[in-house]
């Protein structure tokens, strides 16, 4: 070979993240579907069938060792995708919120919420031996009663997290061994985080002096219509009114 013909171009190593993108392909082949990355960090999705399965592997597989549930969280997508601000006065464009920005082809939209597509868990791992990190979401089959498998025999500390995410999102976890309420009363009507929960709440506490007890009732404030301000042009501050020249008068004498 010449001297002068150039040297094979050295194989690129994979990142962090590629690699363990192909070590989570390589222990769940098929298992489990990526979604977008936009945080530097993998979020996988796994059919609620598959999560004990699939967590357990994330716990357990030496290129893996997902060994900490640092936190486990629900997700209401009721109006995900398909409506912005549900206001009675404020203009359907403009604002973003709650909205995809990556349209189909068409320009349309969906109108209703696919059926089992409402209510999600996320779980939130970590890898103390190999210092990564991992999202795992998994969808509820029934939207009128969400439930997943409880996690708490694979990651001890989601028995605290599975109790939160039942208490303000009304998402059951079967297996769990004490789902109770975690931060609302026990008389509390409602899941507070759910995108239907009336903003102002169901009942308000009060002390009665005649009874001598706190009692409940129904709320009595007035539910109020919050509408994005709109941000109109003004003609006043117009560049060319501004610098024109001010015309007509006389300039008084000093």
């Amino acid at each position: 070979m010449s001297a002068d013909a150039p040297a094979a171009a050295a194989p690129v190593a994979p990142t962090r993240l590629e690699a363990l993108a192909a070590a989570v392909a390589r222990v769940l082949p098929g298992k489990l579907t990526g979604v977008a990355n936009h945080t530097g960090e993998l979020t996988y999705e796994v059919a609620a069938a598959g999560l004990l399965e699939a967590a357990g592997a994330l716990r357990d597989a030496p290129d893996l060792k997902f060994e900490m549930c640092m936190d486990v969280c629900g997700v209401d997508y009721l109006e995900h995708g398909r409506a912005e601000w549900k206001t009675q006065d404020a203009t359907s464009s403009g604002f973003s919120r709650g909205v995809s920005r990556y349209a189909p082809p068409d320009g349309t939209r969906p109108t209703v919420l696919a059926a089992g597509r409402r209510f999600a868990v996320v779980y939130h791992l970590l890898s103390i031996s190999h210092n990564q990190r991992l999202r795992l979401r998994v969808f509820c089959a029934d939207d009128a009663e969400p439930m997943v498998d409880s996690v708490a025999g694979i990651w001890a500390s989601a028995v605290w997290f599975e109790r939160e995410t039942f208490d303000l999102f009304g998402i059951f976890f079967k297996g769990h061994p004490d789902l109770r309420r975690l931060l609302t009363d026990y008389g509390f009507i409602g899941h507070p985080f759910r995108k239907d929960f009336p903003l102002s709440g169901n009942v308000e506490v009060r002390y009665d002096p005649e009874k001598g007890r706190v009692v409940y009732q129904p709320v009595s404030i007035d539910p109020r219509v919050l509408v994005p301000k709109v941000i109109r042009h003004d003609n006043r501050y117009d560049p060319a009114l501004t610098n024109a020249p001010v015309s007509g008068g006389t300039k008084p004498s000093g």
